[in-house]
């Protein structure tokens, strides 16, 4: 999913009716039709505007304050995982400067075979680990393995319960010090909207900090996007930790 604009979604404001619209099926087919290139999986987006770099900056940004916060435990190697990884734009140009390794999911088939040509000198490097090119709802995380989970512009193909239940096994997947960050589009008010074209959905600030807390995650640092269209819905960066009992 890309960034998104605010004339994409229509204003159902009830979550229960959104996530009962949300069709899985629909949205593969939809992302399987769009170009695997950077403008495609940016909704038009691409290199001819503002939204690569300044993706790229604000996420870099946003990690260096977070540089004490995590880590890979002693004697492991700081995996990290790029979910929704697209034809590979934030692992090429981004995760794997501050990761040893990176794992990418993606489920839309032509753009994992886009992915591997883009990632090839990062695979010659052994920078690339394994390629799932499942759901992320599919997905069944090892336990302790990533010092970094990444999630970007993707969640909003899950509904609620179902992005409870990816936040629970990313629980299971993150090392004792590891971090994930959840990086997507809030919608302008306290209402999430529901997206015909791709079948998703945007969430509220409101809404992503009350499933955050319910699914038992610490919210320990936010921060919005900057340097990108007016036009597109706020970008937010939360960085969350399990909160230990």
């Amino acid at each position: 999913m890309p960034a998104k604009s605010t004339t994409a979604a229509t204003a159902d404001s009830l979550e229960s009716k959104t996530d009962k619209l949300i069709n899985y099926n629909d949205a593969i087919s939809y992302w399987t039709e769009v170009p695997a290139t950077v403008d495609g999986v940016l909704g038009g987006y691409g290199e001819s505007t503002s939204v690569p770099r300044a993706d790229v900056v604000g996420s870099s940004t946003f990690m260096r304050k977070l540089n004490t916060r995590w880590s890979a435990e002693p004697n492991k190697v700081k995996y990290g995982i790029d979910f929704g990884a697209g034809i590979g734009r934030v692992t090429r140009d981004f995760l794997y400067k501050i990761c040893d390794k990176i794992d990418l999911l993606e489920p839309v088939i032509p753009f994992v075979e886009q992915m591997k040509i883009e990632l090839q000198p990062l695979m010659n490097e052994g920078k690339i680990g394994e390629i799932f090119d499942i759901p992320m709802q599919d997905w069944n995380s090892v336990q302790g393995r990533y010092a970094l989970i990444w999630c970007q512009w993707c969640c909003g193909h899950l509904p609620d319960d179902a992005f409870i239940e990816w936040l629970d096994q990313c629980k299971k997947g993150l090392q004792n010090d590891g971090i994930l960050i959840v990086k997507e589009n809030n919608t302008n008010d306290d209402d999430d909207l529901f997206d015909p074209e791709d079948s998703s959905k945007t969430r509220s600030d409101k809404n992503f900090r009350r499933l955050f807390k319910q699914a038992g995650w610490k919210l320990i640092a936010t921060d919005l996007q900057k340097g990108v269209p007016r036009e597109l819905f706020p970008i937010r960066m939360y960085a969350l930790k399990p909160i230990i009992n």
